[in-house]
């Protein structure tokens, strides 16, 4: 009896073991996204308030915003992916037509720090697979309109120009987020803008790394600095359960927008950060690697998760692991990337039949009670991204090439 509970035993952890290091069917998963990307373009209004946002835990709608929302950007980047990912027209077709809807952001003054996710997401990954010019000169428009939110006595771009809660408004407010907007002023620098652009995006990160940041590498979400001096006020939270708690996606965007930090500029002190703030993160996940909202959550375990931070993470660390000069480090990068996106394709967290979104249990501002334990929309951003740098890799080529049929 013992010997056979011994082989079972073996057995079973053999099976595990085999399940959890497989290699992820990136084509399947992709196709996937692709299907549930159709089901949502046949649910969207004729109207002008036409961009899926997000659906509720236990519903089937979708929750539709127009140009103007900070999300507007992720649905047309997703239809670029899908265009990248299966080489179907219609995508390109769609993708272009939700893309154009967001035009009027590069001709209007700035209203917060968005930008970057609103434009570079939509025209930026257009013009990476098409090069149509009218994209290019959106994105070079916008980043110069992003630009005039820059404080160069504070040395980061404002992220609210409004009045929020806890913002000590009219000072100076950054939040993490905003770090995922520079790559739009890096590219524009790089592609006829001006060098300024790239000179602000610096500064941004540098002055972020320095201010936003405890000494265990765990972010804030929000810093306050005095608009006329540019000292530190104090250093906040909007999003995460407390002001000294590590909310899962503001850390998320610490992650990829260092990551995409050393890849514009080769400064190893991008690189070193990116790996310091990606360890913390990665000490005290649960088994299947998607976050709480918020590592501190005294609810933990029945606290709710967050998809949309892991989806981010796996992107980054997919991107990092192709970086890092230590390759036992790009190994565990690459591992762990992989294994988030393992769990979010799995039953538990891809929608499927519930909804036409593709990942559910994200959480999106817990504090203010919205999209809590929701299907939102860019969690499926970053994980068809990741899937395709993912596919990439397995191809064995650069996560930075358009992925060919």
């Amino acid at each position: 009896m013992t010997i056979f509970r011994n082989l079972l035993f073996t057995a079973i952890f053999l099976f595990v073991y085999v399940v959890a290091n497989a290699q992820l069917n990136t084509s399947r998963a992709i196709a996937y996204c692709a299907v549930q990307a159709d089901k949502t373009l046949k649910s969207i209004p004729a109207d002008s308030i036409n961009i899926p946002r997000s659906i509720a835990y236990g519903k089937k709608d979708w929750k539709f915003v127009d140009f103007k929302d900070w999300c507007s950007g992720f649905w047309p980047g997703i239809l670029w992916y899908a265009y990248e990912g299966t080489h179907d027209v219609k995508y390109k077709q769609e993708a272009d037509k939700f893309s154009r809807e967001l035009t009027p952001l590069s001709m209007m003054k700035a209203f917060d720090h968005d930008l970057g996710f609103q434009i570079f997401n939509s025209f930026g990954n257009g013009y990476r697979l098409t090069k149509n010019p009218e994209y290019k000169k959106i994105i070079l428009s916008s980043a110069d309109t992003l630009a005039t939110l820059f404080n160069p006595r504070a040395g980061t771009i404002l992220s609210w120009p409004r009045p929020v809660p806890n913002m000590e408004w009219p000072q100076h407010n950054t939040i993490i987020d905003n770090m995922i907007n520079l790559e739009m002023l890096f590219w524009a620098s790089k592609n006829g803008g001006s060098k300024k652009l790239y000179d602000i995006a610096v500064s941004h990160a540098k002055t972020t790394m320095k201010n936003h940041f405890r000494a265990d590498y765990t972010s804030y979400h929000a810093v306050v600095y005095n608009r006329e001096t540019g000292a530190k006020i104090k250093a906040v939270t909007h999003q995460g359960y407390a002001d000294n708690s590590m909310w899962a996606r503001g850390q998320s965007w610490a992650i990829y927008g260092y990551t995409m930090c050393y890849r514009e500029t080769k400064d190893p002190v991008f690189l070193d950060f990116a790996q310091k703030v990606s360890d913390v993160y990665l000490k005290d996940l649960p088994a299947d690697l998607i976050p709480y909202w918020d590592f501190n959550d005294p609810a933990i375990p029945k606290a709710p998760r967050d998809a949309s931070a892991a989806a981010v993470v796996a992107s980054a660390l997919l991107e990092l692991s192709t970086l890092t000069k230590d390759k036992a480090k790009s190994k565990i990068y690459r591992k762990k990337a992989e294994q988030m996106l393992r769990s979010l394709s799995a039953a538990q967290y891809q929608s499927r039949e519930k909804n036409s979104a593709f990942l559910l249990h994200s959480t999106g501002h817990k504090p203010n009670g919205s999209e809590i334990d929701a299907a939102i929309i860019y969690a499926d951003y970053y994980y068809i991204e990741a899937l395709l740098r993912l596919k990439k890799l397995q191809r064995g080529v650069s996560i930075y090439a358009n992925l060919k049929s």
